[in-house]
């Protein structure tokens, strides 16, 4: 917007004006080809608005900066204007990096960029590769997850606005750090959104769970989905970004000849090439189909890596014996030891959650790296009832043995903010909409999304889910910092240090090939074969005695141990939960 043109594209609009509040002025737009309006350039630091035939001025669809919120005028922003220290950053694929997820507002007590870019050494010390953000883009309120932003191309403004942004990037890449963004193309906020008086960005050809589509594949699609992909280039060029996360990708309907996500890798992949560093892109698909990351030469999406979940949930339904919702085609160690050589548990099976079969078989040969799991993550955590962690009823030893299953992995591992010493605090659902409507239409949504899930069997009372509107649900979801130096959670802190430098030490822990894994169980326990090294895991009461195979006193390198573990021959005994990695000799 800063230079030469301010641009905005209104295809139907008979008339559009460029409203400057500073100075008082309605300037008229000239009509160009393919429905954009054009005016001269603006200075940098300028307030401006759109007004679409002789309507209300509305923000930028394409706003960098929106310093008095979503409703207000934008305000221009010339990113070239950052120095930046980076020149020596070569950039980072996610594929095999320790990646933290992490949400502005709640990391620190200040809830802003700088704030977390103070923290940034914390996150280094620990081994991390690649900090993920959940939304920053521009969204109603002060506080809230950032899912439903409107303005895509701006940075919110309570974390510091655009430059804010860069600035954290840049502390990131001097730290060895990379930066991945989570981002949002399927909908937009109800609060905000202005798409639809400049032109069809959405369509009733398609329903989501938000309503009517982001017209991807209708009139007028080639311009929206611009509009999408030139924001992803936007993150990646001009803040420096080296990961997007794709969220909820299923729900991006098209039917074009060619998936706006296999567009996107391409041009993705051509941008890399002309920055030279690597670019990832992260989707996260519900859908269990490889293809998300199968090459688009080869007739898939080309996403870099996708998350998921199923390891998640074999993972959280043994060590916690749940299996509600969401859970129910979980629970069984065969189901963990599946999803730890194949990745996905529903891999074309029926499934009773889904009401039919559901998924595909992940090929021989694909590289686990694609896939990243996690112990806990946002939703696993923020979709629960009370927002509560793992730690909130597991001992340490189980949080151990969840940590080490996770790290020791060949998938790309993801922490979420504070796992790493077993955080007390919850993370809840929270919002900040002012249309009371809004706020109201939220509580009820939550209250019904829980509606059919026995919370009081799970967590053993009686069960009220807090109010998202209120501001007590987003001052209890920050992170306690001084929780870090107390003893037991220090020790599990400790614990992820030690995993994650053995998985950068040890070559067959970084190894992502699937068809090298393999893995024996009992009721409590399991035994993950990494080359010459053996991970064992135990999550029953009491010591358990563990069919190792190749151990034997005198031989077997203990190289980590949550807890001191005897070695026999044939048999590593573990005293209670926890976790072990150990080298076994040739056989």
């Amino acid at each position: 917007m800063t230079g030469g043109t301010t641009r905005v594209w209104a295809p139907a609009a008979a008339r559009v004006d460029l409203h400057l509040p500073a100075a008082g002025e309605v300037r008229p737009m000239a009509r160009g080809e393919g429905g954009w309006w054009t005016a001269p350039g603006l200075a940098h630091g300028t307030d401006y608005a759109f007004a679409i035939d002789g309507g209300a001025p509305r923000p930028d669809p394409r706003s960098a900066w929106q310093p008095a919120g979503v409703h207000a005028p934008s305000r221009t922003f010339d990113a070239a204007r950052h120095r930046w220290a980076d020149a020596a950053w070569a950039g980072r694929d996610v594929r095999g990096s320790v990646v933290y997820e992490l949400h502005i507002g709640t990391f620190t007590a200040a809830g802003t960029l700088d704030a977390a870019a103070d923290r940034l050494d914390h996150l280094a010390d620990l081994g991390v590769d690649m900090v993920e953000l959940m939304p920053v883009a521009a969204f109603p309120g002060e506080h809230g997850w950032g899912y439903d932003g409107v303005g895509l191309y701006a940075v919110h403004e309570p974390y510091g606005g655009p430059a804010a942004l860069q600035r954290f990037v840049d502390a990131a890449h001097g730290r060895g750090l990379a930066v991945c963004l989570d981002v949002v193309h399927n909908h937009l906020g109800p609060s905000g959104n202005y798409l639809g008086e400049f032109g069809p960005y959405f369509t009733e050809r398609h329903r989501t769970p938000w309503g009517p589509a982001v017209n991807l594949d209708g009139p007028d699609a080639a311009e929206v989905r611009a509009f999408v992909l030139d924001s992803v280039v936007r993150w990646l060029r001009d803040f420096h970004v080296d990961a997007l996360r794709l969220d909820a990708v299923h729900t991006l309907a098209d039917d074009s000849p060619r998936h706006l996500l296999a567009e996107m890798s391409d041009v993705v992949a051509e941008l890399a090439a002309d920055l030279g560093r690597p670019l990832s892109l992260v989707a996260e698909s519900d859908l269990n189909d490889p293809r998300t990351v199968t090459p688009t030469a080869q007739g898939g999406r080309g996403m870099t890596a996708q998350w998921a979940d199923d390891v998640h949930h074999a993972l959280h339904t043994v060590l916690t014996g749940e299996h509600h919702g969401h859970l129910v085609d979980f629970g069984s160690t065969a189901d963990l030891a599946h999803a730890l050589r194949r990745v996905f548990v529903v891999d074309g099976r029926a499934s009773l959650f889904r009401g039919g079969p559901w998924g595909r078989p992940v090929p021989p040969g694909t590289d686990g790296h694609r896939f990243v799991v996690c112990a806990s993550n946002h939703d696993q955590v923020g979709n629960r009832a009370l927002g509560d962690r793992p730690s909130a009823s597991s001992s340490p030893g189980v949080l151990a043995a969840s940590a080490t299953l996770v790290l020791t992995s060949a998938f790309t591992p993801m922490l979420f903010m504070g796992e790493e010493w077993g955080a007390y605090t919850p993370f809840l659902f929270f919002t900040d909409h002012a249309e009371p409507w809004l706020a109201q239409a939220v509580r009820e949504g939550r209250a019904a999304e829980f509606g059919g899930a026995d919370w009081t069997g799970i967590y053993g009372h009686e069960v009220h889910v807090p109010d998202p509107q209120a501001p007590a649900s987003f001052t209890a979801s920050r992170l306690d910092w001084t929780e870090a130096a107390e003893p037991g959670h220090r020790r599990l802190l400790d614990w992820y240090r030690c995993l994650i430098a053995l998985r950068r030490a040890e070559p067959a822990l970084g190894d992502g090939d699937l068809d090298r894994v393999s893995v024996v169980h009992g009721e409590a326990w399991l035994v993950m074969s990494r080359g010459d090294l053996r991970v064992v895991v135990t999550w029953g009461d009491g010591p358990q005695e563990v069919p190792v195979d190749g151990a034997a006193p005198g031989t077997t390198d203990v190289l980590a141990a949550w807890d001191p573990v005897l070695v026999t021959v044939g048999t590593v005994t573990l005293p209670g939960p926890g976790g072990a990695v150990v080298r076994v000799p040739p056989s």
